[in-house]
């Protein structure tokens, strides 16, 4: 799967059999439903699981609890548009 058919697959009505957490979580996000992202990304304890949970709160606009997974995930905080933040998430886990 590549990106296009990432975005594309947001029709449907789950995430593709087989995605990664990670790649779970963002699709939710895509769809709309971030309590369904956050609960999914809940289930990750890696450090991309962190990265991800890191972008879900600063979509929800809660900058400190973001600073906390940014922490967790090694990465330094994101700043950019979040659509550039989703899509190089979403890259990193194809």
């Amino acid at each position: 799967m590549d990106l296009e058919e990432f975005r594309a697959s947001v029709v449907d009505d789950a995430p593709a059999e087989g995605l990664s957490l990670p790649l779970q979580t963002l699709w939710w996000d895509a769809k709309g439903d971030w309590a369904r992202a956050h609960a999914c990304v809940q289930a990750d304890e890696s450090k991309n699981g962190a990265r991800v949970h890191a972008y879900l709160h600063r979509v929800e606009g809660d900058l400190s609890n973001a600073r906390h997974w940014y922490n967790r995930a090694g990465e330094p905080p994101a700043d950019g548009p979040l659509t550039d933040e989703w899509t190089q998430l979403v890259r990193r886990f194809l």
